[in-house]
């Protein structure tokens, strides 16, 4: 399966202005992926249609339903208009879409959610395929009352980053969430999930970690690390997605990076927007694992 990553500078759209910046971002993401290699998959980071807020009341300042909940109708704000976005893409390129997304419930909490959005030529995901550990809803979902909808998964940050605040403000999800899709099951994490490898342990039941951020540079070096101790001790690929550029708090030099089984890395060049292309080899995962039969002997 080839991925493409989006290593991208996200205009900051906590302000004044916010709608502007969002469909900004929206722009910057489309133009990255249309130029890109055509892809099974392409990944986006952490809050990449606004950079990462952790106040995110200001996002949704208008009265009324806003949220992306699978089960709710008439929804408004960015991350309505984000999640048509990503669908939109996807049906574009016959390629899923994932990226994390601020988004309002009905009962008013806030989560960081990471979607997972496939393009609508494709089969509903069976309960088995999309796994015992999953909130993923395997069917169309109401977008809006005009008959919008948008297939595939979600993954709701479990770690909330407290050390900026964002427990202050967003709720943590409580599920693993593992999605099929052309033959990888992929495993969802966002961001400070990576520094927690209980909660990644691969049970035999994913050959790639998903991994969107906002990973400050000061950082960068923990973020690498990460990344290539997650791929070796589960023995799977892993697709880490981190932005570039600036927001109020943070400066941001990317490191968006495939990681192979090994633990050996590609790397899109710090500090500038840039797209990065690789193929997940299944044969070579199951014929690794079956000669170092590591994940069978975990404790």
């Amino acid at each position: 399966m080839k991925v493409t990553l989006i290593q991208m500078d996200v205009a900051w759209a906590g302000d004044k202005k916010l709608r502007e910046n969002v469909r900004k971002n929206h722009e910057t993401a489309e133009k990255a992926m249309l130029a890109a290699e055509k892809s099974d998959l392409y990944v986006l980071p952490e809050m990449w249609n606004t950079g990462f807020v952790t106040t995110p009341e200001n996002l949704f300042p208008e009265q009324g339903p806003t949220s992306v909940s699978p089960s709710s109708e008439g929804e408004t704000g960015v991350g309505s208009e984000t999640l048509t976005w990503m669908q939109r893409m996807a049906d574009k390129l016959d390629a899923a879409v994932a990226g994390s997304v601020a988004v309002r419930l009905p009962d008013g909490s806030f989560r960081n959610r990471l979607f997972f959005v496939k393009p609508d030529t494709s089969p509903n995901p069976s309960p088995e395929a999309v796994g015992r550990e999953s909130n993923c809803q395997p069917c169309e979902q109401s977008l809006s009352p005009r008959g919008k909808v948008w297939r595939g998964a979600f993954y709701d940050k479990h770690h909330l980053f407290t050390y900026g605040g964002e427990h202050l403000h967003y709720t943590p999800g409580e599920e693993r969430v593992t999605m099929e899709w052309r033959g990888v099951r992929l495993r969802l994490c966002t961001c400070y999930d990576l520094r927690f490898p209980l909660w990644l342990r691969c049970r035999d039941d994913y050959d790639a970690l998903i991994c969107v951020a906002s990973w400050p540079t000061v950082r960068m070096h923990a973020w690498r690390v990460l990344l290539q101790a997650r791929a070796i001790e589960n023995q799977c690929y892993v697709l880490g997605v981190n932005r570039v550029g600036d927001d109020p708090v943070c400066q941001y030099s990317g490191g968006t990076a495939f990681v192979n089984p090994y633990g050996e890395m590609t790397a899109c060049p710090e500090g500038e927007a840039s797209v990065l292309t690789k193929t997940i080899d299944m044969e070579h995962l199951r014929t690794f694992r079956g000669k170092f039969p590591v994940l069978k002997e975990a404790d």
